[in-house]
Parts: structure tokens; C-alpha cells; sequence
């Protein structure tokens, strides 16, 4: 059986941490491509199903790739080939911190055979990193964001797609964070999204017709995403 030359492990606080990585198009052909910066994107609750290959999250690496970001798609614990057992948000907020910390260290891209000789590596530790989840994904995010500035390492942006309002104790999240919901999420009621959304005064982008899942809507969280970088400076 050939091994999938996307995926590679690294150490986490319990384990092994199963990861996929995506690469722009563009950074294949060439490899002194300009990375705009690193993109982490959490997956859906590991009881019920989710895992990094989830087709919400898949769908938000690539559009991060297209925005010239290396997308990085961890596994939580139990998942995968990720070591440990579900752990309700705090032991996943501490395996993704660990990936952070994996994604900005230089050295650390030499370990993957894609990226090796690439002229982004060198600055990895300087470039841009933003935090994204799709549904419990952006329940663990929030905190990863919270806890990245409290050690004076701030994300870029955070970005949250079915957020988990409702059902987890979510962090308060910067100004500027992208919140994309469906209109007839099944899961996260959209009245949830605005109560919690409210106090924050966050705008929330609302998908019409689309369930928690965005079943034949996919291509509006890209055009979303997509959009609300457009007229940002290229780092």
C-alpha cells in the first residue's frame, strides 16, 4: 500500500498527531512561489464522524491554498492515527497548539519531503498563521486563538464555519473573525449564532438554504472566504 505523500506525523502531547498538508498550486510549479502565510483547519466532532478529510474542511483548505496559504488538516485525539481519546475541547486546544508551534518553525518543513528546498521555509517563523474550524473545529479554535495571544503570538484571523455556538463554551473571538453559518443548519440553529454573535457585534455571513453540513453549497464558503480577503495586502 503506497502512503499518501500529503500525510505526515509529528509528536503531540499524548502521541502522534496525524496530519494532511496542502500546497498551492502555484508553490508546485514553483517553488519560489510567495506564501502569503500558514493555514490550520480544525475538523468536526471525532464522536460523530468528523475527521480531516471531512468535505467542509477539505473545501476550506483548498480555498486557503488558492489565497496562496499552506493549509495544514490535523486529526484530534483518537481520529486517524492521532493518538489519545477524546478529550471535549482542552486536549485537542493543546494538540493544535503544539501544531502551531510545528508550522512555525522552519525546520520543521525540511521533515516533509513537498516542501523541501523551498524558499518559503526559511520564514516560516514569521509568516502569517491563521486559525480556521468547521463546527466543534471552531469551538477548539476559539480557544487556540485566546491562548495564542496570551503568549504573545497572535493569529492573523480566525475563521469559523458552523460555528458551535449553543453547544460548547466558545471563546470571545477577535473583531475581524469570519463567521459563516447556513440558514437551515439542523445542528447549530442560527438564532444560537446571532445570540452569541450579538454581544460581540460580529457580522455573521448566512448561506441561504444551507444545512450544518452545506450540502450543495460548498462553493459559497469559498466564494465567502475568498471575498473577504480580497483588498488585503499580499505579506
Amino acid at each position: 500500500m503506497s502512503v499518501d505523500p500529503k500525510v505526515m506525523h509529528i509528536d503531540g502531547p499524548m502521541g502522534s498527531i496525524e496530519m494532511s498538508i496542502d500546497l498551492p498550486d502555484d508553490l508546485k510549479k514553483n517553488p519560489a512561489f510567495t506564501v502569503r502565510g500558514l493555514a490550520l483547519v480544525a475538523h468536526p466532532h471525532p464522536l460523530m464522524g468528523g475527521t480531516k478529510d471531512n468535505k467542509v474542511v477539505q473545501t476550506m483548505a483548498r480555498t486557503f491554498n488558492l489565497l496562496g496559504y499552506i493549509s495544514v488538516r490535523p486529526n484530534f485525539r483518537g481520529v486517524g492515527t492521532t493518538a489519545g481519546e477524546h478529550d471535549h475541547g482542552v486536549g485537542e486546544t493543546e494538540d493544535l497548539l503544539q501544531v502551531t508551534d510545528w508550522m512555525r518553525t522552519p525546520a520543521s518543513w525540511a521533515r516533509f519531503e513537498a516542501t523541501q528546498g523551498q524558499a518559503w521555509t526559511n520564514s516560516a517563523n514569521t509568516l502569517p498563521l491563521l486559525v480556521s474550524g468547521f463546527s466543534f473545529g471552531s469551538f477548539v479554535g476559539t480557544h487556540l486563538v485566546q491562548k495564542l495571544a496570551e503568549l504573545g503570538r497572535p493569529a492573523e484571523r480566525l475563521v469559523m464555519v458552523g460555528s458551535a455556538t449553543g453547544k460548547w463554551e466558545l471563546a470571545p473571538v477577535p473583531a475581524d473573525t469570519i463567521l459563516i453559518h447556513g440558514e437551515v443548519d439542523e445542528t447549530i440553529p442560527l438564532v444560537d449564532v446571532f445570540d452569541w454573535a450579538r454581544p460581540q457585534e460580529l457580522t455573521v455571513q448566512v448561506v441561504p438554504g444551507a444545512d450544518h453540513f452545506f450540502h450543495r453549497k460548498l462553493h459559497c464558503i469559498r466564494n465567502i472566504i475568498t471575498g473577504a480577503w480580497l483588498g488585503m495586502p499580499n505579506t
